[in-house]
């Protein structure tokens, strides 16, 4: 362990360490996190060797530059975890639209009921819309809302409602959010008797960016 191991894999991740560090002094901390307070960087230099550890620069802005006695492998491991954790916080959310009709059929609403949950899953917000045409368009609200509410409930994964069910230009529509919970009970539930619309191509499912 220690010191000049990984000199060479530093310099490629721009990370400063041991003679790499070229500053007159450091605010020094030790491997356990002790403060040694402002050393030459000849004898911050020398407790890494004694310790048989590696001297790594933390906080380079900072007056003078932070650094660290720890092990470079070490050090990298937990920098890794961190940037991981932070990318993930950071990922962009999408909202997903899904678009059902009264018409389609029990496996494609499955189908699509699994995209919605693994949309929601992932942390996206999922618009839900009933698409109505002809005379499904005049049918009475509490009818149409039924019917998608028959499609949330087939949805595998736990949700709430961000928007509630509304009218829109495609007929009716809700939005969801993940609740990062599975939903408990049975794993298809059956799904009622719908009415069938005429036949027809069944819709795609539509992705679009916030």
């Amino acid at each position: 362990m220690g010191f000049t191991k990984y000199t060479t894999q530093a310099e490629k991740t721009r990370v400063r360490m041991n003679e790499g560090i070229r500053v007159p002094e450091v605010r020094c901390l030790g491997p356990g996190g002790e403060n040694y307070g402002i050393l030459k960087i000849e004898e911050a230099l020398q407790k890494a060797k004694e310790a048989g550890l590696d001297l790594i620069e933390v906080s380079p802005n900072a007056q003078p530059p932070v650094c660290k006695i720890t092990d470079y492998g070490k050090f990298k491991y937990e920098q890794n975890k961190k940037d991981k954790e932070i990318k993930s916080k950071t990922r962009v959310s999408e909202t997903k639209e899904i678009q059902v009709k009264i018409g389609t059929s029990d496996n494609d609403m499955r189908i699509k009921a699994g995209k919605a949950a693994g949309w929601l899953k992932e942390g996206h917000r999922v618009k839900v819309d009933l698409f109505l045409w002809g005379r499904y368009k005049y049918m009475e609200f509490g009818f149409l809302k039924e019917r998608l509410e028959r499609f949330l409930a087939i949805i595998p994964e736990s949700y709430k409602i961000a928007d509630e069910i509304k009218k829109s230009p495609k007929g009716l529509s809700v939005a969801l959010e993940g609740t990062g919970s599975k939903k408990s009970g049975p794993k298809n539930p059956p799904l009622s008797n719908t009415p069938r619309a005429p036949e027809e191509t069944s819709a795609e499912t539509i992705t679009k960016v916030d």
